[in-house]
């Protein structure tokens, strides 16, 4: 017999070996995250019910245009009030979801503490670097991902609330239909998701280093210290660089992420925003922002590891 035909190649064992290297590296993280998504419900349950409560909104506003029909309003006039419930469905959920990424962020590791589940969670093999990293991603993956479904599903059902209302009128739907970029807003709002969630990156870092920090109270903790550091400034050298600082990190992403232009040709005339991807991209800012998140999201990562239960 042949030695070598006893012989089973190296690579016949390699996919053996490696696949569960990379699934258990994965893993903790993967957990970590869904336990966060477990334990704070408000994660999704506060969108749902935002966008319930517009959906709603809008469909007691149809039944009342339908019941009180307004003599000369033209079927374009009618087009633009849809348009514009869904650019207000998506701006109240955007909203709702930058309230709920800085609340979370403020009660993540402080909340821990209180309740002292952070001995439980300390004695389970999952290292302070992942268990930060998976509360991190909340507000930078999980929360964008989650607003983005919400705002497409939300918006669609505005369109077919209106579509069955024009109907109902008797007015045709096919300018509603062709004139709605059903093809480019979805790209676009995803785009804007994630260039919200890396401008806001060091937003969130401070709110988790001060979360991992603060015995109580750790909203006053997070606000106070800026305030009074620029009402210093102002008092003794009369500027306003720092407060000018803190309100170009909030809403600075506007000018960055989009340009000024509209592009015509819908009925509201602007239902797409034109984007800004490698302006934004090239910004020194959005970079060193990422830089000062890092080092926060570093710091709230030795805080925890050494931080007591209160």
């Amino acid at each position: 017999m042949n030695p070598q035909e006893n012989v089973v190649p190296e690579s016949h064992f390699e996919p053996r070996e490696i696949a569960p290297v990379a699934m258990l590296a994965t893993r903790p993280m993967y957990w970590s995250v869904r336990r966060e998504i477990w334990e704070n419900q408000s994660i999704y349950v506060a969108p749902l019910a935002v966008a319930g409560v517009i959906l709603f909104s809008f469909l007691v506003a149809i039944i009342n245009a339908h019941k009180h029909a307004a003599m000369g309003v033209t079927p374009v006039q009618e087009y633009i009030a849809i348009e514009v419930a869904c650019f207000i469905a998506a701006f109240l959920l955007l909203l709702t979801a930058l309230i709920i990424g800085a609340f979370y962020c403020l009660d993540a590791l402080h909340g821990e503490r209180r309740d002292r589940s952070i001995l439980f969670w300390k004695s389970l093999p999952v290292s302070d670097l992942t268990t930060v990293l998976s509360k991190a991603s909340i507000p930078l993956i999980v929360l964008p991902l989650l607003t983005f479904a919400i705002i497409l599903v939300t918006q669609l059902l505005i369109l077919l609330i209106g579509t069955i209302g024009l109907l109902m009128k008797g007015d045709s739907v096919a300018g509603l239909w062709a004139g709605f970029p059903l093809l480019g807003m979805p790209l676009e709002l995803l785009y804007a998701l994630a260039a919200i969630a890396l401008w806001h990156a060091p937003i969130y870092g401070w709110l988790l280093l001060v979360s991992s920090w603060a015995r109580r109270t750790p909203l006053l903790w997070a606000v106070l210290p800026l305030l009074a550091i620029s009402i210093f400034e102002k008092i003794a050298f009369h500027t306003g660089y720092f407060a000018y600082l803190l309100q170009y990190r909030v809403t600075g992403v506007l000018t960055r992420a989009f340009f000024a232009q509209q592009h015509p040709g819908s009925p509201l005339g602007s239902s797409l925003i034109p984007i800004a991807p490698w302006k934004f991209l090239s910004t020194p800012d959005l970079w060193i922002g990422l830089a000062v998140a890092a080092v926060f999201f570093a710091a709230a990562i030795r805080l925890r590891r050494y931080r007591d239960p209160l």
